[in-house]
């Protein structure tokens, strides 16, 4: 399950040169065929879209069999050994998992994202699906929230949660008290630390508190206790924490690999209705509890409301559903995407001390902070690509993509390219503040080639909050410490999240 060991990844000089080159013969086809003939022209079956070899049945399982090449080979695997092999598109057809083709093209991808964003399907989250509609008991409510709601009723719904979750204005009222819980990490981390200034605690652990202490904060307006250092292993935080994450990795199993539950109920299904459920109850809990406070708290007509407040004043099921997708969506991706700045940062001292000498300034803008951000996005996204289930027919590639078609957009590999970003593999935040006359500006990458939170009207509804906490706790951290790694490069494990994994070879020393 190991993936990245961020050295340059050849497959992608390789995969340039196949785009230039199909780019150059598509052009030049263009040009010799008239309006008229272009709209008689019908492409390939999708069927015909290159990938391995298939048998009756079975269809391509046997190459995720032991001994086969794809032997647990997550998604992002088969896409990148898939392209390199037979180029920007290819297909995954096998029993216990619908068809699946994988764009590694960013014009073909901004073509469906276009097309597909009046009310998209993104797909993902089926086993979670199945456990709101089907499984759980007592399904009183009309919505079940952004993750697993698809058509009207998802428009429905995210409409409602839009004021209280996108606009900046709102958002901005939470840097004080996100300030407080950073600054409040800064000092356990401190108390946590060795003679040899490295964490001694389990860093991955750690993160995850601040993670869960800040969306909660947000979600619940009340903070969650997690850096009290006597909390017990069985509290209800900590629970969350794992049960969280073990509902990521299950997801991955049964919804983004090949899987027969969707034809018997298989032993990790049935472990996943239980998690889920698991997962709701501990979610719950905390918003009754922060309910109850609501009921004893004399609010005046002049003090902002947390955003649960403000949900609850619209709809009581919708505030509580988003509740908790925020407490299940908001903990591993924003603790993976702040271990892989703090790595960048760490393994490339320069651009640290350059972040440092800014935050010093106490400049009210801090455009080189979210550079460093952007960049760690672009090289160690949390999550590898996006995906649609077409509403319509396409011609991709000179392919016929049918409606009802599951599309995952490799923007990882594609964010990686020479093509896009000049030396792809160097950490350079610099190339997200430069002018357009630099080689390096990021503005002459196709726009689709990077989409580190989606697109369109399904796009991340928690960017806003999820950068505020981002940019409030990195900036402490680096005003704080000089961060330094040693020994081989960090790991990082795919599943549904991009996992960075132990050991954390940290060194966090007083600046």
């Amino acid at each position: 399950m190991r993936t990245s060991k961020l050295k340059p990844v050849s497959y992608l000089t390789k995969v340039n040169k196949n785009f230039i080159r199909n780019a150059a013969v598509n052009s030049a086809a263009t040009a010799k065929v008239t309006e008229e003939t272009i709209k008689t022209i019908q492409g390939k079956s999708w069927q015909e879209i290159p990938g391995p070899s298939s048998l009756p049945i079975i269809g391509q399982l046997h190459h995720f069999l032991p001994g086969g090449e794809l032997h647990n080979a997550t998604s992002f695997e088969f896409a990148k050994k898939m392209i390199l092999k037979y180029g920007p598109i290819t297909r995954l057809e096998t029993l216990g998992i619908p068809p699946v083709i994988f764009l590694g093209d960013p014009e073909s991808t901004a073509q469906i994202l276009h097309g597909d964003n009046w009310l998209p399907i993104r797909p993902g989250f089926e086993s979670l699906d199945y456990y709101r509609t089907n499984y759980k008991k007592n399904k009183s409510s009309e919505h079940y929230g952004l993750l697993t709601d698809h058509g009207e009723k998802w428009k429905k719904f995210r409409s409602k949660v839009n004021p209280a979750l996108l606009q900046p204005k709102t958002i901005k009222l939470y840097s004080s008290v996100l300030d407080e819980v950073a600054r409040d990490m800064i000092n356990r981390l401190k108390s946590v630390r060795g003679e040899d200034n490295m964490i001694k605690t389990s860093f991955d652990v750690e993160m995850n508190l601040w993670s869960l202490e800040s969306v909660g904060v947000i979600a619940l307006g009340d903070r969650l206790n997690c850096f009290d250092p006597n909390l017990p292993e069985d509290s209800p935080a900590k629970k969350l924490i794992n049960v969280v994450h073990e509902v990521l990795i299950l997801a991955e199993e049964l919804d983004f690999r090949p899987n027969l539950w969707r034809i018997f109920s298989t032993p990790k299904f049935k472990r996943a209705m239980k998690v889920y459920e698991e997962q709701e109850d501990l979610a719950k809990y905390f918003v009754n509890k922060t309910m109850e406070k609501f009921k004893s708290k004399n609010v005046t007509n002049d003090e902002e409301k947390s955003v649960l407040e403000k949900l609850l004043e619209i709809d009581e099921n919708i505030a509580h559903v988003m509740a908790t997708d925020m407490l299940f969506a908001g903990v591993d991706t924003t603790s993976n995407t702040i271990t892989a700045i703090l790595y960048l940062l760490a393994t490339n001292p320069e651009k640290q001390g350059k972040l440092r000498e800014e935050l010093k300034s106490q400049q009210e803008k801090r455009p080189y902070l979210r550079a460093c951000i952007k960049e760690s996005l672009r090289m160690l996204p949390v999550v590898s690509g996006n995906a649609r289930k077409t509403t319509k027919d396409y011609n991709i590639l000179g392919y016929t993509i049918p409606k009802n078609m599951l599309i995952v957009f490799q923007h990882e590999i594609m964010s990686r390219m020479e093509t896009h970003f000049p030396r792809p593999h160097e950490y350079i935040p610099e190339r997200w503040l430069v002018g357009k006359e630099d080689p390096l500006y990021y503005g002459n990458a196709h726009p689709f080639a990077h989409n580190p939170f989606g697109f369109g009207v399904r796009s991340c509804i928690g960017r806003r909050i999820a950068e505020l906490e981002i940019e409030t706790f990195l900036a402490r951290l680096i005003q704080n410490f000089k961060i330094e790694w040693f020994g081989p490069p960090l790991r990082i494990k795919r599943t549904s999240l991009n996992y960075t994994l132990p050991p954390y070879n940290f060194i966090f020393k007083d600046v």
